[in-house]
């Protein structure tokens, strides 16, 4: 960080962005507190006063870009915006927490000293220090979930700003965001943020890509724009007939997700036909409920243009897992091709910009507890009683950030939400850890399914219990979510001890090697993690022209499993050797070999 005089220009910025801050806060129906805010700012610029970023910039200017972040695109009030003004303070300056919280109050200084021990990355050079950096981000978000809202804004406005890093530390922090923080961003329902973190992830780690899908995507909108105001002319005109308060815009796929549509339906950019979307958003009339209204302009749309029979997504009768309210449908347009629809109220797309702080703002008694809350209070749970192994920790983690969800149903028709491919095991801690622990099956469908059974979408799940079932070893390969696995572990430590439980594990290590070829490491990790549902203790790779040698050690029971696990990684394009090797490291026990190394490269 370089240090330097400000020129009065200079000055003269910081004060005008610190306006707009002020700007952005008072169009918000936040209490206002613009004392404790310019106090706070004027401490911070105080503290980093001589400072600059590598840009050259002063660096003042960093913490109130992240506040603005805080304010507009995430809806936190004064204690984020103080917090986030003041998040650098401590770990760059000779300020303590203590001298935070003596001028301000315990609430911030809280929020601050969070931010503090998570500043860095997840992925360090040293392993015990990366293993612990995990868990620290993780039991930040269990104390105060601002902490983790506030790092996320943090890390946006790095991105934003990352021309002014090296390359190599450009690769590290878009690998870093695209693995832990985009998805982190969509589980606490941030779409945009989390959609502009991988897109500019996306740009750094493959940046000939990028421009090549880019400079397409400009082509194909320069020629439809006019396509795009014609198609929604008649919706407008329809909607407003009907007496209806709405705006209706179009929005463009960004470019990561059109790449990402290329890779898994493997087509080229020419057969993408959704490249951009209509979206609605609609004033609710009072007296009328939000969804009667949403099927109102769905019915209104359909009478226009005629409907994909595969393509509608009610994500209002059943909100996604990280609250995601809307109704979907995708018509074809009279200029040949589909377009899709997206309808929401007002509270719906607040809910959908603005995630977990818009969740908290309409959460009240006319609203059910969600899915967003059972998840954070999982990831409590977890911290409450903390495994030993720090990587096995993260990787059930990462399951519940990265894993697509599946419906399922109570024997009284209650819906339930769980990661895809998760098993009766699954529901029945997910219900209670003591339904859990006495599992011997289920009537699914009115069917009987072993506990190893995955569960489908839209599956009625009866679990059966006996007292003298107990959890066993094996189960720890039956479960997907973090809540389950943590349960049968801790009930494993409690039984066993640690070392008992160990030595019913198999370590074994696998040796790939393949193409240096973008989102391989993802791929492998899925096979290990959500196909398999096996526990990574370790992940070495070294690339060199292109070419990359990765050594993975993990834990399994049976000798069938590892054949399993070869078969399906044989399948993946750019492995080229998929070999089991047979020596004493295969039988090292997670404390001597659990870390997931920082030599990543290209590969995520």
């Amino acid at each position: 960080m370089k240090e330097s005089d400000f020129s009065q220009e200079e000055e003269r910025m910081i004060e005008r962005e610190f306006e707009a801050l002020l700007d952005d806060y008072a169009h918000t129906m936040h209490r206002q507190k613009v004392e404790i805010i310019t106090r706070a700012f004027r401490f911070a610029s105080q503290a980093h006063h001589g400072m600059r970023r590598l840009s050259g910039e002063p660096y003042i200017l960093h913490p109130l870009a992240v506040a603005r972040i805080v304010v507009r695109e995430i809806g936190l009030g004064s204690t984020s915006i103080c917090a986030a003004l003041l998040h650098d303070v401590v770990e760059d300056t000779d300020y303590t927490v203590e001298d935070i919280e003596q001028r301000f109050d315990k609430k911030i200084a809280t929020i601050v000293d969070g931010l503090t021990k998570i500043s860095g990355g997840v992925f360090a050079t040293q392993d015990e220090k990366q293993a612990t950096n995990i868990r620290k981000l993780v039991l930040t978000m269990s104390d105060d979930v601002r902490v983790v809202l506030i790092k996320i804004a943090d890390r946006l406005h790095n991105m934003r700003t990352l021309a002014a890093q090296s390359p190599a530390n450009q690769r590290k922090i878009a690998k870093e965001t695209m693995l832990i923080y985009a998805p982190l961003a969509h589980r606490l329902g941030l779409f945009p943020i989390k959609s502009e973190l991988e897109d500019l992830s996306f740009r750094y780690l493959h940046p000939d890509v990028y421009q090549e899908i880019e400079k397409k995507l400009e082509k194909v909108l320069e020629t439809q724009k006019e396509d795009h105001r014609a198609f929604m002319e008649p919706i407008r005109e329809k909607l407003t007939a009907m007496g209806m308060r709405f705006s209706i815009s179009a929005r463009v796929k960004s470019v990561y997700s059109i790449w990402e549509k290329m890779q898994k339906k493997n087509i080229p950019f020419e057969d993408v036909y959704d490249l951009f979307a209509i979206r609605i958003i609609f004033e609710p009339t009072e007296g009328l409920p939000e969804k009667d209204q949403c099927w109102m302009i769905y019915s209104a749309v359909t009478s226009i243009y005629r409907p994909h029979p595969e393509r509608i997504r009610d994500w209002i009768s059943t909100p996604k897992a990280n609250g995601y309210e809307a109704l979907h449908v995708t018509v074809m347009s009279s200029f040949g091709y589909w377009v899709e629809v997206q309808i929401r109220s007002e509270r719906m797309h607040e809910l959908a910009e603005k995630g977990l702080a818009a969740h908290w703002k309409y959460k009240s008694e006319n609203f059910e507890e969600s899915e967003l809350d059972h998840w954070l209070l999982d990831i409590k749970d977890i911290l409450d009683h903390p495994d030993s192994d720090a990587m096995a920790f993260l990787d059930t983690f990462k399951l519940n950030l990265f894993a697509d969800e599946v419906f399922v149903f109570t024997p009284k028709g209650e819906m339930k939400t769980l990661p895809k491919g998760s098993s009766i095991l699954d529901f029945a801690y997910y219900i209670h850890s003591e339904l859990g622990e006495h599992c011997i099956g289920a009537k699914v469908n009115h069917k009987m399914e072993s506990v190893s059974y995955r569960l489908m979408g839209g599956d009625q799940v009866e679990i059966l219990t006996s007292q003298k079932q107990q959890p066993e070893p094996e189960w720890l390969n039956m479960v997907l979510t973090a809540k389950a696995q943590t349960a049968i572990k801790r009930y494993l430590n409690r039984q066993y001890g640690v070392d008992k439980r160990i030595t019913e594990l198999k370590w074994i290590t696998i040796s790939l090697r393949g193409n240096d070829n973008f989102g391989v490491l993802v791929k492998i990790l899925n096979v290990i993690s959500e196909d398999m549902h096996l526990n990574l203790k370790s992940l070495h790779t070294e690339v060199e022209d292109k070419r990359f040698e990765c050594r993975i050690v993990l834990s399994v029971y049976d000798e069938e499993s590892v054949s399993e696990l070869c078969r399906k990684l044989k399948e993946l394009p750019d492995l080229t050797s998929v070999e089991r090797v047979r020596d004493e490291e295969s039988n090292q026990s997670p404390e001597e070999n659990n870390t997931l190394t920082h030599k990543q490269q290209n590969l995520l």
